[in-house]
């Protein structure tokens, strides 16, 4: 949100918990493996966890600020489907909300000029083409602007959906952190240190990948793939595009990741190295959205700002 400029007065059912306490990464990444210099990489974590949020919370999965002037988002292609069912029929399926961030509560989304939210909608439903699953809808918006003549009651329900693309309502605490790179190491570079990562394991009991990177929901960072990196050239200019956000079905519920307040009361907290940290089993069932994406896996959102409209694509793996 711009110096100076105050959000309207919307209606709040929960805002984000704040910055979560975090375990700092146990060891000098660039130092111990030099090669990486200058790969770090500022990200935002999320962590979902189930609420009720309103529409004018950042969230996963909760009620959009939605301009009255502006129809809800409807897919109407003939090929989405259930898993292993046939097309649904010719009735289009109203999209559902995934993400509504606000700039307040991400300080470094960098939005584009004159908005200061982002939301993010998607088709409930598997499609034949599996990169176009979910056929994702990206908004940027001013929030002055919106509010000033928001919609009214609730949006339409999708008439059917397969759980997998369809969030719970969950707040999100946005916690900026480090990461370093896993699938994205440049080339050859995984192969030369593999020997170097066994002998960290060996000695100090952890893994590289489970302490410099996180395969979570989050702003920034490196793509949570699960598969090999698939990078989307901008198809206006041919640059190669900027990771805006990740969606994973995947949330830290052990190690490094998770959050200091979340870890199991009954572990010597002391004693307990933070990568071996389990979480409370009392708080397990608010973790995440609840949404498997396929087979545990995500969707990654990335945009060109070298183009003046600031274009947006997507990759889904599983």
């Amino acid at each position: 949100m711009p110096p100076g400029h105050m959000q309207p007065d919307i209606p709040h059912q929960a805002r984000p918990t704040g910055p979560r306490p975090l375990a700092p990464i146990p060891f000098d990444v660039e130092s111990v493996f030099p090669e990486l210099a200058g790969t770090a990489r500022e990200v935002t974590l999320l962590y979902p966890r189930a609420g009720q949020p309103g529409p004018g919370d950042s969230s996963i999965g909760g009620p959009l600020l939605w301009p009255a002037g502006e129809s809800w988002p409807m897919c109407a292609e003939p090929d989405h489907c259930k898993p292993l069912d046939a097309p649904v029929g010719p009735d289009p399926v109203a999209m559902v909300p995934v993400v509504q961030l606000y700039a307040g509560d991400v300080p470094d989304l960098v939005f584009p000029a004159g908005t200061d939210l982002l939301q993010i909608l998607w088709c409930p439903l598997v499609h034949e083409d599996d990169q176009d699953t979910a056929k994702p809808r990206l908004h940027w918006r001013s929030t002055a602007l919106t509010a000033a003549d928001a919609a009214e009651g609730q949006p339409p329900r999708p008439h059917t959906a397969d759980e997998d693309f369809l969030p719970r309502p969950c707040t999100v605490s946005p916690t900026p952190a480090v990461e370093y790179p896993n699938w994205d190491l440049p080339d050859g570079l995984s192969e030369r240190l593999g020997e170097r990562f066994e002998a960290l394991q060996e000695e100090r009991g952890f893994d590289y990948f489970e302490v410099a990177t996180t395969q979570q929901s989050k702003v920034g960072g490196y793509p949570s793939w699960t598969q090999p990196p698939n990078w989307p050239d901008c198809a206006g200019c041919g640059t190669r595009m900027e990771h805006l956000l990740s969606v994973t079905a995947t949330e830290a519920g052990m190690g490094r990741w998770l959050p200091l307040d979340e870890r199991n009361p009954s572990q010597d907290q002391v004693a307990t190295p933070s990568w071996r940290a389990e979480a409370d089993p009392a708080a397990l069932a608010a973790f995440g959205h609840h949404m498997d994406l396929g087979d545990l896996g995500g969707m990654y959102f990335f945009v060109c700002r070298t183009c003046r409209d600031t274009p947006y694509t997507h990759r889904y793996d599983c």
